[in-house]
């Protein structure tokens, strides 16, 4: 690239990162507060907490890229082209498609990127959030372990201490309902939360254990320690099932047929597959709507705001029917031919509007003005 060229890569590219950088950040923080109950709820520790969080900035870049890139290339330019830079640089001879071609170059970069991220990144941040709001929804020990307050698992399981010091639970009370002709209430002056062969379990000491028996007589007995096994009142670890967002590319495709979830929502997957590989040449669309928007007429130093107000709604305009095609494609399969049909006809369009118009410059006859110049024959 020349000087000019690498001026005006790096301006849109400023741009282009601080757009997406802020609207990755708000776009976190109202994720973040649908998952605070994962810290109220699950008690789990604020690491955890930003960690799921954070995996779900791979789909905000990606979706937000293409706006970006309409964005900062849309004020770039008009910056720019305001400043006379964009006339300077025609007037020394650089060609539209001179001009263009560093947005173009970082839109084509943000469309490999963006591609990148819809294939694996995606996919892989999805499945590591699903699994760890899953880890943290089935600890048992943060659910129960709330000194002061009662809390149940279920209708099988009461569970009360007193205090906490140091790790160690101070007055237990447990409520054992497994068997609810028989229920079992223990006490104990203190326990600890420990793992016996992989498996969590309490362990009681100074404990007490109440039980009716079948007489209906009520029998106590008394331990120094007591070892009680939580393995029993678990959720159920019930297989994680990935959703279309989930899944890398061949799994969309190559659906297993024999699977009865996987084979009635084949149309989702289908459809799914086709917008990770289509949404990313809207990076592309959004480049030349903006170059058009900016470039695509004549000079006017006040300002080119009807174009942009034009582009910046049919921007928008784009994103609502790409995202309303992916729905509609997991209805009608058939719908999937339009999500390439779009954007590949929208950056055939605009790169003949904008580059069209330029192999007509400078073709145009000269305007009359009403004088005789006589024609110099050659040696005269």
């Amino acid at each position: 690239m020349t000087k000019i060229q690498a001026h005006l890569f790096r301006q849109i590219l400023q741009a282009v990162v601080i757009i997406v950088g802020g609207l990755v950040m708000m776009a976190l923080l109202a994720q973040g507060l649908s998952r605070t109950d994962l810290i109220l709820e699950n008690r789990q520790s604020a690491l955890t907490y930003f960690y799921i969080v954070m995996l779900g900035s791979p789909q905000i870049i990606a979706l937000l890229t293409p706006l970006a890139i309409f964005v900062g290339t849309v004020w770039s330019l008009n910056r720019i082209h305001k400043d006379s830079e964009i006339v300077v640089a025609q007037a020394a001879g650089m060609t539209r498609w001179q001009v263009a071609s560093p947005v173009l170059r970082l839109a084509v970069m943000c469309l490999v990127l963006h591609l990148g991220v819809n294939l694996w990144g995606q996919p892989a941040s999805q499945r590591a959030m699903r699994e760890a709001v899953a880890v943290a929804r089935a600890d048992l020990a943060a659910a129960l372990i709330r000194p002061g307050q009662f809390t149940t698992n279920g209708e099988r399981l009461t569970f009360y201490a007193r205090d906490q010091i140091a790790g160690e639970l101070r007055g237990v009370m447990i409520s054992d309902m497994t068997d609810p002709d028989f229920p079992t209430d223990i006490l104990a002056r203190s326990a600890s939360l420990v793992s016996v062969d992989g498996k969590p379990t309490l362990l009681l000491r100074d404990a007490l254990s109440q039980q009716l028996d079948t007489n209906q007589q009520l029998s106590i007995l008394e331990f120094d320690q007591y070892m009680f096994d939580l393995t029993d009142f678990m959720k159920e670890d019930a297989e994680l099932i990935l959703k279309a967002s989930d899944k890398f590319l061949h799994e969309l495709i190559f659906v297993d047929r024999k699977d009865y979830f996987q084979n009635k929502e084949t149309d989702d997957f289908l459809s799914e597959a086709n917008a990770r590989l289509t949404t990313p040449l809207l990076n592309v669309v959004m480049a030349l709507l903006a170059i058009v928007a900016v470039l695509g007429g004549d000079f006017n130093r006040q300002g080119y705001g009807r174009r942009i107000a034009i582009a910046s709604a049919s921007a928008t305009t784009l994103l609502v029917i790409q995202l309303a095609l992916q729905s509609a494609a997991a209805e009608d399969p058939a719908m999937n031919i339009a999500q390439w049909t779009i954007p590949v006809l929208l950056i055939v369009i605009l790169s003949w509007i904008y580059f069209g118009r330029g192999r007509h410059i400078g073709k145009r006859p000269p305007p009359t003005t009403g004088l005789l110049i006589p024609r110099l024959e050659p040696g005269a």
